[in-house]
């Protein structure tokens, strides 16, 4: 066995109204090792630094390649995918905390339901039902093809969200994952005929007023979505649609 060892100091919390406690393991080094194997392998053989027999640790994840977004983490105090995160690269002392924006289920698991109800607020999706009779869709200019590529790299992972200040649970903000996808989805040809709809969200309460620019969800995004970017095109979108919408009526 080698003498090199991995210490992780880890938030658990068995119900989701119960007090969270820290527990701690240590487990024998190996290389190539990432957060996620490394909880598999206290999974394997859970017991604490203490040679206490305790419970398996809890947490989420799904393609283990950085694709799904499911095991965001905070790893020594910084959000990000645990499949990601080598040891080699951020070391063999861990703590490893659930995100603090979203409720835990238990553990390191927690309940990210909001960004996805967000995103059915925002409408984001292309509604093509009907039209597989109709032929060839409209064709899409090359440089928004660019655009949206880059937006669509989103997995909602929720990094963003943990790391905006103006997402919490004393505010309505709807959070720059759902504001980035209208700007996808509108630069559809197809989804341009909901292109007014989704503007009027990011118009009500908890919509892309209430973002702060604080840019620290650019700065986290693992797949390095131009969020803030994003975010200023649609502070125009948004304003042309309230005043040409204000002139109609």
């Amino acid at each position: 066995m080698s003498e090199k060892q991995i210490k992780l100091k880890i938030k658990r919390q068995d119900t989701p109204n119960s007090v969270p406690y820290w527990e701690e393991f240590v487990i024998p080094y190996s290389p190539g090792h990432n957060v996620i194997s490394v909880l598999m392998e206290i999974q394997k053989n859970p017991v604490n630094a203490k040679g206490l027999k305790t419970t398996p640790v809890v947490w989420e994840c799904n393609c283990l390649e950085e694709i799904c977004g499911a095991c965001t983490m905070l790893i020594n105090g910084t959000v990000r995918q645990a499949c990601s995160a080598l040891l080699d690269q951020v070391g063999t002392e861990l703590t490893l905390e659930p995100i603090t924006k979203f409720p835990v289920v238990r553990d390191l698991h927690v309940d990210r339901q909001t960004m996805f109800d967000a995103l059915k607020r925002v409408k984001a999706w292309i509604p093509i039902d009907g039209t597989y009779d109709m032929g060839e869709g409209p064709r899409m200019a090359s440089r928004d093809q660019d655009e949206g590529y880059q937006l669509a790299k989103c997995m909602t992972c929720g990094c963003c969200m943990e790391a905006c200040p103006q997402y919490n649970s004393r505010s309505t903000f709807i959070g720059p994952a759902a504001i980035s996808q209208v700007r996808l989805f509108n630069l559809h040809p197809t989804g341009a005929m909901n292109r007014v709809e989704r503007l009027e969200v990011l118009m009500e309460e908890g919509g892309i007023a209430e973002c702060g620019n604080a840019q620290n969800c650019v700065r986290v995004c693992p797949k390095e979505v131009p969020l803030t970017k994003t975010l200023a095109e649609l502070n125009k979108d948004v304003n042309r649609q309230g005043i040409f919408g204000f002139l109609k009526k």
